[in-house]
C-alpha cells in the first residue's frame, strides 16, 4: 500500500501533524500479522484523525438543562442500550456516527463540568467492572481520570482509591476529579501516587473491584510522534511493557478479596500487551478465573466493531470508519480464593 507520510488537510483547512514513519512501519508489520485483513481498515482510521469520533459522558452531579435535546438535534444518540447486563440509570453517554468533537469545557475552580469528552470504547472497562454502591474500589492506574469519573456515574463506592504513580499525570487526575465530582463525594476518594506494583502487598485482599487500565503502547498517539528518535526509543522499550502490565495485574490480584473481580484494559491492538498478559496471569495464578463478558459485547455490537476469535472473557474494539472507537482491549477476571 502507499505510505502517505503527510496527512491531508481537514475540511476547515487545518494541516495535521505528520505520521511518524518508523511507528507506522512497525505497526504495519506487527498488526498485519496479528489482525490480518482487518488491519487495513483499522489503519485507515488511525491515520485519519479527521474521521475520529468523540462521545460525551454526562455528569450526573452537574445536570445541564437542554443539553440532551441539543445533542439529539445534532445527531447524537444514547451510546449504550438498556439491554446491557449492567447499565446504571444515572449513566448517560451520547455519541454519533459523524466525526468531530463537541466543544470542550474549560476547567474552572469551584465549578463542575457538565460532560466528559472521550472515546466511547473507554467506557467498556467500567461497564464490565459492574461497580455497586458501597463497594471498595481501586483504580490502579487512574490518570487522566476519565474512567474514575465514569465509575462514579455508575455507583457510589464505600471507598474509592484512585492511584497514579506519575507525578504530572497524578496532578491531571486530581484536576479531573475536582472538575467532575462534588466536594462531599471527593472527600470519600483517596488519590495516591504509589507504585501500582506494590499496592497488592500494601493492601492485601482489601478491594471488591479493581480496574487496571494499564500503561500501554498508545497506538493512536504513537502514530503521530513528533520526534522520530523518541518514537524509535518507545518501540525499543515496547517489549518491556508486558512485564510491567503483568506485575500490575499480579498486584491487583493480591489487592482483591476472594470473590472480587478485576478488569484489565489497554488502548493498544498489541497481542503481547493484551491476550498474552491475561493468559500469563491465568496460567500463573491458580486462584483467578476468567469471567464471561460476551453478553456485554453482544449488547453493544451495533456501536462497536470487535475482533473476531477472542475468548469469552475478553474483547478488542477495532476502529473503523463510522465506528471509529478504540483500540480498546478489555478482559475480566475473578479471584476465587486467597491462595
Amino acid at each position: 500500500f502507499f505510505l502517505s507520510l503527510k496527512l491531508e488537510k481537514k475540511p476547515e483547512g487545518k494541516v495535521q501533524k505528520q505520521i511518524c514513519r518508523v511507528v507506522l512501519e512497525h505497526f504495519e508489520k506487527q498488526y498485519t500479522a496479528e489482525l490480518g485483513d482487518a488491519w487495513s481498515r483499522v489503519r485507515d482510521v488511525l491515520t485519519s484523525p479527521w474521521c475520529w469520533q468523540h462521545a460525551l459522558l454526562l455528569n450526573r452531579f452537574s445536570p445541564s438543562p437542554g443539553l440532551e435535546s441539543s445533542l439529539a438535534e445534532q445527531g447524537y444518540h444514547p451510546a449504550f442500550p438498556a439491554a446491557l447486563p449492567y447499565l446504571p440509570a444515572a449513566f448517560r453517554c451520547y455519541s454519533r456516527t459523524a466525526p468531530g468533537r463537541f466543544p470542550a469545557q474549560k476547567h474552572q475552580a469551584g465549578r463542575l463540568k457538565g460532560y466528559y469528552l472521550l472515546n466511547a470504547a473507554s467506557l467498556l472497562p467500567v461497564l464490565a467492572l459492574e461497580v455497586q454502591d458501597g463497594e471498595h474500589v481501586l483504580d490502579l492506574c487512574a490518570a487522566p481520570g476519565g474512567k474514575s469519573v465514569a465509575v462514579l456515574q455508575c455507583a457510589c463506592p464505600g471507598h474509592f482509591h484512585c492511584n497514579e504513580y506519575d507525578d504530572l499525570r497524578s496532578r491531571w487526575l486530581e484536576q479531573t476529579i475536582e472538575s467532575f465530582i462534588p466536594d462531599p463525594l471527593v472527600n470519600l476518594i483517596t488519590v495516591s501516587k504509589l507504585d501500582g506494583r506494590q499496592i497488592g502487598d500494601l493492601q492485601p485482599e482489601f478491594y471488591d473491584k479493581v480496574l487496571v487500565d494499564a500503561p500501554c503502547s498508545n497506538d493512536r498517539s504513537w502514530l503521530f510522534s513528533a520526534d522520530p528518535h523518541q518514537a524509535a526509543l518507545r518501540l525499543m522499550q515496547r517489549k518491556e511493557l508486558s512485564s510491567l502490565q503483568f506485575q500490575l495485574l499480579r498486584s491487583a490480584v493480591k489487592a482483591l478479596r476472594p470473590g472480587g473481580s478485576l478488569v484489565y484494559s489497554t488502548c493498544t491492538l498489541s497481542r503481547a500487551e493484551n491476550s498474552d498478559v491475561i493468559n500469563l496471569i491465568l496460567s500463573s495464578c491458580s486462584n483467578v478465573m476468567p469471567v464471561d463478558i460476551s453478553g456485554m459485547a453482544r449488547g453493544v455490537s451495533q456501536e462497536f466493531t470487535f475482533l473476531s476469535g477472542t475468548q469469552q472473557h475478553e474483547l478488542l474494539v477495532l476502529p473503523e470508519k463510522g465506528r471509529a472507537w478504540g483500540p480498546m482491549y478489555v478482559a475480566k477476571l475473578k479471584k476465587v480464593s486467597s491462595t
